[in-house]
């Protein structure tokens, strides 16, 4: 595994969205405990955190996640275009974090459970 894949995308990351994490989790594979990139977290002040070495639950949400889209979007879909693809994954995601009802968070979106509405003051 090299790293300067990865590198280059934190970098593109950094530079197109104008933001950075405090923390920057990853598993402990080589791309991500080389010097190259752990070198570049650091330039940007970026604080590293990694998992434990066979901490299998670590990837639990994110492969779920990541299986739900796959199923109940693309595979249903048809996109010629990166463009498209995009498109059709942000409009998942609105919906997975916005409208869909979830089990976990007593049947409330993921939205109103971590951003709940601002209490007005009268």
């Amino acid at each position: 595994m090299d790293s300067a894949f990865c590198v280059r995308t934190l970098q593109g990351t950094l530079r197109t969205t104008g933001r950075k994490p405090k923390i920057f989790n990853t598993d402990p594979g080589s791309q991500f405990t080389g010097t190259d990139w752990i070198q570049e977290l650091q330039s940007h002040d970026i604080q590293i955190s990694m998992d434990g070495r066979g901490r299998w639950m670590d990837n639990v949400f994110i492969e779920r996640l990541w299986r739900s889209l796959k199923h109940e979007k693309l595979r249903l879909w048809s996109y010629q275009t990166i463009p498209e693809l995009r498109a059709l994954t942000a409009d998942w995601m609105k919906f997975y974090n916005h409208r869909r009802r979830h089990q976990t968070h007593g049947y409330s979106t993921p939205w109103s459970v971590y951003q709940p509405p601002v209490c007005q003051v009268a």
